[in-house]
């Protein structure tokens, strides 16, 4: 397979599951870009954040187009998020590869029994 068609694939994978999952593409991504791309874990974190603002913008026109989310109810989270973004990013390159991987796991590890048991 390509280069090519395994970025598409890749990048069809993450929209669906943030479409679907609301800003699940990471948990897509992140391995994808490791495996197939052979991207260093660091890179591929940072690309996988990149990359899933995009996606998340889209996922977010549709839903309100349909009317899903009140406006309201968005503030105090996109207020929340703009000050853990720049957190985050700033303590980026600080925090050791092996700990960004055990946070990771563990966010998905926490997503998805939460998702089979809630």
């Amino acid at each position: 397979m390509t280069d090519k068609r395994k970025n598409q694939i890749a990048g069809i994978a993450g929209g669906l599951a943030s479409g679907l999952f609301g800003g699940g593409g990471g948990m897509i991504l992140l391995p994808l870009l490791v495996k197939w791309r052979k991207l260093e874990d660091r890179k591929a974190f940072a690309t996988c954040v990149a990359v899933i603002l995009p996606m998340c913008c889209v996922s977010a026109v549709v839903y309100l187009w349909q009317g899903r989310p009140e406006p309201a109810l968005l503030w105090p989270y996109l207020a929340g998020g703009v000050v853990g973004g720049v957190i985050g990013g700033m303590s980026f390159e600080k925090v050791p590869v092996r700990i960004l991987k055990v946070i990771f796991g563990l966010f998905l590890l926490y997503g998805g029994v939460r998702y089979l048991l809630w």
